[in-house]
């Protein structure tokens, strides 16, 4: 179904050369990014710590609902509300027509399963990785209407064989191929656009899930050669929480796919009994929106846009800086895999459940995360692994507060944790 044309590696924009962002920019990022002030934020891929401009976008849309009604004010701010397919569109080298504007990646995944007809005889093509809200639509599915999920094998060092999908694909029914680029549980960097190559060579539908990745990756929807992406604005993005988006490929939408539960937004009833679906995207939106969130997610779009591939590489730089440090040290096992790694660093500590050592962190200031088995079952039981530390840094944190962090970790991992 894929009309983009073909790609390279998966991260392969991080091997050309990109200028190092100037000590004034990590100042004016720092600056701008009122949380700095008050903690060590590494939880990016949780939810980022929004911008002023994000900030001020979700701000002034409620403050002039409360003055003067909320349908008055999204008409008033009908423009801007049409720039922000425009911001999401050049983010992901896509046009506006492809971009609709849902709650959260995982409804984004849900709208794209709900476009294909499938049914008992149907296969998905999955990976082992893939984000469990995934996996548990998967096999929702099956339970219901008796659609099979065949799980492509890994590769040695980590992440889904391309190989392994190509082979899955010979069989018969494979419907959709549906992969999370970046897992919740790990910063293993999976082979995407490999996959979309051989997916656009074997005519088969390509569903990318990107919540962990816009933000953090430089992301082409054409080098992937997708036919639907999913992503969020909360997480590297620096968005708001509570919104979303779907990108939707030309061929998808001229073969008419469109949601199961198409709304009144999506489609015009026409005549009794018909209806006319809208020309783009926006078929998978809903009619009702969070109109401040939407114009916050523009402005983290824009503000992503503006802070360029030099952040991108500081993002990647600072989570190898602490990758490299947190696995010399002898209390910690850190659990990424794969060729590629990205601004999520997993690990162990030992003696110490991930949410216990989550909160000890919190109440020093310092936000990290944790993962837990039913994050990524196949993965972490691969790893003998019950609870992880999940670390996530972005572009406006520093080494100093990573080695900040790391210290207080290592202050925790000489003590006995209380009983739970």
């Amino acid at each position: 179904m894929s009309s983009q044309e073909p790609g390279g590696a998966a991260g392969a924009s991080f091997a050309e050369p990109t200028a190092e962002p100037a000590a004034e920019s990590v100042a004016r990022w720092r600056a701008e990014t009122p949380g700095c002030a008050e903690r060590i934020h590494l939880n990016n891929a949780g939810a980022a710590l929004p911008p002023e401009p994000v900030v001020a976008a979700v701000r002034d849309h409620l403050e002039n609902e409360a003055r003067i009604g909320g349908y008055e004010a999204a008409e008033e701010a009908e423009e801007r509300l049409q720039g922000v397919y425009e911001s999401l569109a050049r983010l992901l080298g896509a046009r506006a027509r492809n971009m609709a504007v849902v709650e959260n990646a995982t409804v984004a995944v849900a709208l794209a399963l709900s476009a294909f007809d499938l049914g008992r005889g149907d296969r998905i093509v999955t990976s082992r990785s893939d984000y469990p809200s995934n996996q548990i639509m998967y096999m929702s599915l099956g339970r219901r209407h008796g659609v099979e999920t065949l799980t492509a094998e890994d590769l040695p060092e980590g992440g889904v064989d391309p190989d392994s999908v190509r082979e899955l694909l010979g069989r018969s029914g494979c419907r959709l191929v549906s992969i999370s680029w970046v897992p919740t549980n790990s910063g293993l960097v999976q082979r995407v656009h490999e996959v979309g190559e051989i997916c656009a060579e074997a005519g088969v539908p390509f569903l990318v899930d990107a919540c962990q990745s816009v933000g953090q990756l430089p992301v082409e929807v054409e080098r992937l050669r997708c036919d639907f992406l999913a992503g969020t604005a909360r997480k590297f993005l620096r968005g708001p929480r509570g919104i979303g988006f779907l990108y939707v490929s030309d061929a998808a939408l001229a073969c008419g796919c469109h949601p199961l539960y198409v709304d009144m937004r999506g489609a015009d009833w026409t005549a009794p009994g018909q209806y006319r679906l809208a020309d783009g995207a926006r078929r998978f939106e809903n009619w009702e929106f969070p109109y401040a969130l939407v114009l916050g997610m523009g402005a983290a779009a824009d503000y992503a846009a503006a802070a360029g591939l030099a952040a991108l590489a500081r993002t990647r730089e600072l989570s190898d800086y602490l990758r490299a440090r947190l696995s010399a040290l002898p209390w910690a096992r850190v659990l990424d895999r794969g060729a590629e790694r990205c601004a999520i660093v997993t690990a162990e500590v030992r003696g110490w459940d991930a949410d216990d050592l989550k909160l000890r962190l919190r109440a020093q200031g310092i936000n990290t995360s944790a993962s837990r088995r039913k994050d990524g079952v196949l993965d972490m039981d691969d790893k003998r692994a019950a609870s992880v530390l999940r670390l996530s840094p972005h572009y406006y944190n520093t080494r100093q507060e990573i080695d900040a962090a790391l210290a207080a970790l290592a202050e925790l991992s000489a003590r006995q944790p209380l009983p739970r």
